[in-house]
């Protein structure tokens, strides 16, 4: 199942870098190659273009839509009862290292032989739903009523890990500002893995701003409250404008705070 990905990667909801926030969203923002990916290739470019600065502890919760698969239809499904089938780490090679060991396995590193490094999101103090989405959450047949409960600010801060989910950061190398940039990877985004709805509909969820990985270089892999809250409005509106990108479940304030020079201007602050 070759999983061919676009170079353009510049960022997705779900890839590089964006403030403290946490999210969890629909779809996916790698930059890798994958034409099941192709919506967070377009979510990449998409933060290239604006430049969209690094993040820090807020989180998004995004999901992206992959290959279909038979499953019958149902209904609504609870934060416990999702369908995970996670083919991305069942059929590519893992990183060796984080195999061993997923905490220390998330220090910044060159990666070698492997297609994505089993990590796990950084927990935070105190995960508040910010915002959510109930259209996002039918994609998924999720019901509207598991977006307000306190494991799905949990699930979205990172402090817990659905039944199912087998969470990493993917590996991949591309060009940035018109040279090989050479490893590059899930800096700041964590995938839980991939979900099939009751029409048969694969969707991976990934957590934005969820800490450090193998791929964070010399960032801290948060992402800040107010680069997430654009993210999150931009991304609902390319889809309705028609533009092919991932979509955005939830968002979360995680009671972390930030150092984030926002002007960079060299008066760097505390931010959420």
């Amino acid at each position: 199942k070759p999983m061919q990905r676009s170079l353009l990667r510049a960022f997705v909801i779900v890839h590089t870098s964006i403030g403290t926030a946490s999210a969890f969203s629909f779809g996916s923002s790698r930059f890798i190659f994958s034409s099941t990916r192709l919506a967070a290739a377009n979510f990449l470019a998409f933060k290239a273009i604006t430049g969209i600065s690094t993040a820090t502890p807020f989180r998004i919760c995004c999901p992206m839509k992959m290959s279909t698969s038979s499953v019958a239809s149902g209904s609504k499904f609870t934060l416990e009862t999702l369908r995970f089938d996670n083919s991305f780490t069942r059929d590519l090679p893992a990183d060796p290292v984080s195999e061993q060991d997923k905490v220390q396995g998330n220090s910044p590193r060159q990666v070698q032989k492997a297609g994505y490094s089993r990590v796990l999101p950084t927990k935070v103090e105190d995960p508040h739903i910010v915002c959510y989405s109930k259209e996002c959450a039918d994609l998924l047949d999720l019901d509207e009523s598991e977006c307000k409960r306190k494991l799905m600010a949990d699930i979205v801060g990172g402090n817990e890990i659905p039944v199912g989910a087998d969470p990493f950061a993917a590996c991949y190398g591309g060009h940035q500002f018109g040279n090989w940039a050479g490893q590059l990877g899930d800096g700041r985004a964590i995938s839980l893995g991939e979900v099939l709805n009751g029409k048969g509909e694969r969707w991976e969820l990934q957590l934005k701003g969820a800490g450090p990985t193998p791929y964070s270089r010399f960032a801290d892999g948060r992402a800040v409250l107010r680069s997430s809250i654009r993210e999150f409005v931009m991304s609902e509106a390319m889809h309705h404008l028609g533009v092919p990108t991932t979509r955005a479940l939830a968002l979360a304030r995680t009671g972390d705070q930030v150092v984030r020079d926002m002007f960079y201007r060299g008066d760097p602050k505390e931010e959420p």
